[in-house]
């Protein structure tokens, strides 16, 4: 049950269960607050949920974690042990690259393998790859270990940063730059396409993104057994433990105000929590639009968010295979299938918004690492392709076109990857670009938020601390700094140093996080 709050004296409400909201809530539990998270879904996770059918499990969002020492500083900021709580498998081979016209990438954990890959493909471009990674590095610490843990609701902080911005060419893009250091297309894309797993355009979100290669590089890529949605109900876990509490099934419709700040949420049911401070992880456009639609907001109106640049849409197919663990030996546990007219593909999911004949796919089969989610002797897989957001002149029809995408799907990936498999497939399921927007609440059913362009970035990016209400923070792909694992715990490092500690007795003074 969940008894309304009436005084809303040192307890802070999040909405929503996702990873960021998660983490937001943790974070201020260690602050002393009394939390309480609202989601609409039947079990923690967000986007990183799960859904359980015929014995498989499929993992609804990302499938892998590349800055693992991002969470351990969570659960230890809490006094937990993460790795107490979750298993964290290191991934190698990473993933697999496959095109059209037979080549592969292999990407590996060292250098050595990794440059081993590069001189196979193309070796005039050894060097370049060299300066590549150079190039990501110098982005990651500024990028990733400055901006992206600090808020940037300030203009006087996006000032003193844009001399740096000029010097690391973030007007240029990631694919760009990678064509400035390597000239092999494939090359240029293997460095290149990290972008699409936020939502952004590799030929038009900046080249700081090139910061993922040196998180790989770093820090490997890993997989949580049980999936992400093992390290969600961990966190929940944390959240309880801290004296919070975690309620699914239960929608927010409504965030309050009273003497000029957020006071709290209104359910869909009517019960009404009162609280000193409200955390959104919903979208961004959903807060302001939906969340906030009987107060006055100046800078994130309704026009201002439509007009916006959107993160492209995702169609996923979830399935289970019978009898298949023996088969299809080189496909490992990440493949990713690309189309035959990359640059033109991605500019008809990015700016036409026409459901292109191409296909190009990221394949996960976690059922070769974690037997958890398949029935012995079967296979679990996800499937994604991504294609255009609703929001676009003439939208894609999903309920008349699913079927028929999914049937494409299929055949890419008889042809190219896993011959034999239409007789193999016993559960499916398929989440289009509705499914986005009707689940999770995510306008024109964007797969993750704002697209991060440079000026949807930082400072211009929705901040953390709401610019609207006092006593309102936000969370999540949508904020600072952004989209992905990584990003969204981040959100919420970011959010616990403009929250204050939980007001102590009277007489004794409230310090301020920053302090």
């Amino acid at each position: 049950m969940l008894p309304s709050a009436l005084d809303g004296r040192g307890r802070a409400v999040v909405i929503g269960a996702g990873l960021g909201g998660l983490a937001s809530a943790m974070r201020l539990g260690a602050k002393g607050w009394q939390v309480t998270v609202v989601d609409r879904l039947d079990r923690p996770g967000g986007r990183g949920s799960s859904i359980t059918q015929g014995g498989h499990r499929f993992d609804l969002g990302p499938t892998i974690v590349t800055v693992p020492q991002s969470l351990r500083a969570l659960w230890a900021d809490c006094g937990q042990d993460f790795d107490r709580d979750v298993q964290l498998v290191p991934m190698d081979p990473f993933y697999k690259i496959l095109w059209e016209d037979g080549s592969s990438f292999t990407a590996r954990s060292g250098d050595a393998a990794m440059e081993a890959e590069v001189a196979r493909l193309s070796p005039g471009d050894l060097p370049g790859f060299r300066k590549f990674l150079k190039d990501a590095e110098a982005r990651y610490w500024f990028g990733f270990e400055d901006l992206g843990r600090r808020s940037m609701h300030k203009l006087l902080d996006l000032v003193k940063v844009l001399p740096k911005f000029a010097m690391m060419r973030a007007d240029r893009s990631v694919h760009a730059h990678a064509a400035r250091r390597v000239r092999d297309p494939r090359l240029r894309f293997a460095l290149s396409f990290h972008p699409l797993f936020i939502g952004g355009d590799p030929f038009h979100v900046t080249s700081m993104y090139a910061l993922v290669s040196h998180l790989e590089r770093a820090f490997g890529v890993h997989y949580a057994m049980g999936g992400v949605q093992a390290i969600a109900e961990a966190m929940s876990r944390v959240v309880k433990d801290q004296g919070g509490r975690v309620v699914q099934d239960a929608e927010v419709d409504e965030i309050l105000v009273a003497k000029g700040r957020a006071s709290g949420v209104r359910l869909a049911d009517g019960r009404v929590l009162a609280a000193d401070v409200v955390v959104s992880n919903a979208d961004p456009g959903t807060t302001y639009t939906r969340l906030l639609r009987n107060q006055p907001v100046k800078r994130w109106t309704a026009p201002k968010l439509m007009r916006s640049r959107w993160s492209m849409s995702l169609f996923v197919w979830y399935f289970g295979t019978k009898g298949t663990k023996g088969m299809w030996p080189e496909v490992g546990h990440h493949s990713i299938v690309v189309g035959p007219r990359y640059r033109e593909h991605i500019r008809e999911i990015f700016q036409t918004g026409k459901l292109s004949e191409d296909v190009s796919l990221y394949v996960h089969r976690p059922s070769v690492t974690d037997p958890s989610v398949a029935p012995d002797g079967d296979d679990t897989f996800y499937v994604l392709s991504p294609v255009p957001h609703l929001g676009h002149k003439d939208p894609v029809d999903w309920k008349a076109m699913e079927e028929t995408y999914r049937q494409k799907m299929l055949k890419v990936l008889e042809d190219r990857l896993l011959p034999g498999l239409t007789g193999r497939v016993t559960e499916s399921l398929v989440f289009t670009p509705d499914t986005f927007r009707d689940r999770y609440l995510s306008p024109h059913g964007a797969g993750f938020s704002l697209e991060p362009r440079i000026l949807q970035s930082a400072w211009f990016r929705p901040h953390n601390v709401s610019e609207e209400l006092p006593g309102l923070y936000l969370a999540g792909a949508g904020t600072h700094p952004g989209a992905g694992v990584p990003g969204v715990i981040a959100t919420a490092e970011v959010l616990a140093t403009l929250v204050p500690d939980a007001p102590l007795p009277a007489g004794v003074p409230m310090r301020m996080a920053a302090e």
